[in-house]
């Protein structure tokens, strides 16, 4: 590819951003130190930020995240706020990974141990259910499983994903208000990607996107670019392992021989 090709296809990605609202960030009282060489201006007393960062940290995660498909490994999306919650539950079952769009649960990660035994429950009690095996049970027991299987899902519904293993990487919208999902994640080593806007500490994110986390336009954009790189990195997976089998089977079929 040129480079004419690459500042054409940087171009038309930063004006997708700029469409999106990517660029406002907030006043510069409210600006962390970590995000300042990413500020481009002022405008209406509102910073803003340079795309072309932007564009910059968004490849590095996009390389990331496919690269992480394509070793068959789960990344976690976290975003409870009201602009990213339909984005995230839209999209994240979509590449069938885990998400949590309500509260975080403390210890979801560090006290995996506790949590994956509430996901094995509502895993077994839904099963149950869907192939009907619940008929010896009362009408005031199905009631009370019915409940329990609600309840369960609720707050552990979008962790089914994970019930044998934790991810390997967390996708967070707004590391600031989820700061005890990165919290945890840094703890047991597990690499972060987020969506951050200004007021933001970046320094320990190993892959911050500096960009307007709360505009429903932008929480969008991105994510979707998230989404797109994981099933990427699945397709050339699968690509590689169906030209991986199609070789063994050229193999036999153009075999020479043994000779007598």
């Amino acid at each position: 590819m040129t480079d004419k090709v690459l500042e054409k296809n940087k171009d038309n990605l930063i004006e997708e951003m700029f469409n999106a609202g990517a660029h406002y960030a907030y006043s510069r009282s409210k600006r962390h130190p970590s995000t300042s060489k990413s500020i481009f201006g002022i405008k209406n007393k509102m910073e803003i930020i340079d795309l072309e960062k932007t564009v910059e940290m968004l490849a590095k995660a996009e390389e990331f995240v496919a690269n992480l498909a394509k070793e068959e490994q789960k990344i976690l999306f976290v975003g409870t706020k009201n602009e990213s919650r339909s984005v995230i539950e839209l999209m994240a079952p979509s590449v069938g990974v885990p998400f949590v769009i309500n509260r975080w649960i403390g210890g979801t990660l560090t006290n995996f141990d506790e949590i994956k035994k509430r996901l094995k429950i509502l895993q077994e009690l839904t099963e149950k259910k869907e192939k009907g095996e619940l008929g010896g049970y009362t009408k005031k027991e199905k009631l009370m499983i019915d409940r329990k299987i609600a309840d369960l899902e609720k707050t552990f519904g979008g962790l089914l994903p994970m019930v044998d293993a934790l991810p390997k990487a967390l996708f967070v919208i707004d590391p600031k208000r989820e700061f005890i999902a990165v919290k945890e994640a840094q703890v047991l080593g597990i690499p972060v990607v987020a969506l951050a806007n200004s007021d933001c500490d970046i320094s320990e994110i190993n892959y911050p996107i500096l960009a307007n986390d709360s505009a429903l336009s932008s929480v969008k954009f991105f994510t979707n670019r998230i989404v797109d790189a994981y099933k990427r990195g699945s397709s050339e997976k699968k690509t590689e392992q169906k030209e991986g089998e199609q070789k063994k089977t050229n193999e036999v079929v153009y075999k020479k021989p043994a000779q007598a």
